[in-house]
């Protein structure tokens, strides 16, 4: 999805946003990935997000990807993906024991 007019509202795409150099978005956006070469202003939530030598963001970006190149810029804050999007990779305690009798019987 490409904007080059204003969009106000909620924004919400799989796949990539674009905010060509005469884009004005005013929303929450939700995306795979995002570009920005015109203007943003809200909150952002996306996997990976550019900001390109015209572009200018203000608000929120969630995103744990986040490049702004030489001319672009950003005011606000940055914040990690959700913690709801973090795998516990921990193993329950019976497991934990199961290997150290087998490593005492193989040792």
């Amino acid at each position: 999805m490409q904007v080059d007019g204003y969009v106000e509202g909620v924004i919400t795409s799989e796949k990539t946003l674009i905010i060509s150099a005469a884009g004005r978005v005013k929303a929450q956006v939700s995306a795979d990935k995002v570009i920005i070469n015109g203007l943003f202003d809200g909150e952002l939530f996306a996997n990976t997000v550019e900001i390109l030598p015209q572009g200018k963001a203000m608000g929120i970006i969630h995103s744990d990807d986040l490049c702004i190149e030489r001319g672009g810029s950003f005011i606000g804050e940055t914040q990690a993906t959700s913690q709801d999007q973090v795998v516990s990779l921990t193993r329950p305690e019976q497991d934990d024991a199961a290997i150290d009798n087998r490593l005492e019987n193989n040792g």
